[in-house]
């Protein structure tokens, strides 16, 4: 069964920096495009940015760009979110899924809290 898993989320002041992790099991994702999305409370769910197969990142949301940057690690079946310069309207709760960009498979999502 697949499973997807992000972690690092957690409260930080504006201007911060967090990096998120998401650990694929169950399945190698290697060969697939994965991406991170977001929820902010009362608002839709956004996407933030991917990442393909290969490593090449694919365009981001204008709200982050020069600020967040995904990579991945195949050999860890993991991918990450580096995310900086972090703003009050960055807080929400940040998904990884997977094939992106139609995703089937969706983590539980780890909660970024920006404090101004």
């Amino acid at each position: 069964q697949v499973q997807l898993v992000e972690s690092g989320g957690g409260l930080v002041q504006a201007g911060g920096s967090l990096r998120l992790s998401c650990a694929a099991s169950g399945r190698t994702f290697s060969s697939y495009a994965m991406g991170w999305f977001r929820q902010a409370p009362g608002k839709e769910l956004e996407f933030v940015v991917a990442i393909n197969w290969n490593g090449g990142a694919f365009s981001s949301a204008d709200s982050v760009q020069g600020r967040f940057t995904i990579s991945r690690d195949t050999a860890k079946n993991t991918v990450y979110l580096q995310m900086s310069s972090l703003k009050p309207e960055d807080t929400a709760v940040y998904y990884c899924a997977v094939p992106w960009p139609s995703p089937s498979h969706w983590g539980p999502g780890t909660q970024v809290t920006v404090s101004s």
